[in-house]
């Protein structure tokens, strides 16, 4: 987790507030309280492998032998995810890119000519389906208020691609 509690409540539990003046949030007028710049914020709880296929590019072979696929179609995959209470997918996308990898983008176009040749298990048929190996992110949206409180206001997961594109291969009966 890279922000689990506002940044200014972060700093202050870890004791890197050194200077109130530079760097610590400014006292509320009136009172002792301290005052945090309101902001939203994502956090990227999880992280793993996930092939994102492209549209019409599944092929299936058998039974046994050799397989032989090549993508000459292009397409454009783009991250998903089901968002409440103002969090995005920019957002999170923005967030898991500095957070799990710098590969991930908002969408990632195909590009034409990759060929794949794979041996088939006799009896067996092989499936291949060419894609964007991603990710699949769980995050979480927060607000943080002025009184330096952080409230969760949505979550939940999201498949996000990156540049990385090739075959996925996997056999069946």
């Amino acid at each position: 987790m890279r922000r689990g509690v506002s940044r200014w409540a972060a700093a202050a539990l870890s004791g890197v507030i050194g200077s109130v003046a530079l760097t610590a949030p400014a006292l509320a007028s009136g009172n002792s309280t301290l005052a945090c710049p309101p902001e939203y914020f994502y956090d990227i709880t999880s992280s793993s492998s996930y092939h994102m296929p492209a549209s019409g590019a599944y092929f299936k072979d058998g039974p046994g032998g050799t397989m032989t696929v090549s993508v000459t179609k292009a397409t454009t995959i783009t991250a998903t995810a089901s968002v409440s209470a103002g969090a995005t997918v920019s957002g999170i996308v923005a967030e898991a890119k500095v957070e799990v990898s710098a590969s991930i983008a908002q969408s990632n176009s195909i590009t034409v000519g990759h060929t794949y040749t794979r041996n088939i298990t006799a009896g067996k048929y092989g499936n291949a389906q060419y894609g964007s190996w991603g990710y699949n992110v769980g995050w979480r949206y927060y607000y943080t208020a002025s009184s330096c409180s952080t409230t969760l206001k949505s979550s939940g997961t999201a498949k996000v691609p990156t540049n990385a594109e090739g075959w996925r291969y996997w056999e069946t009966n």
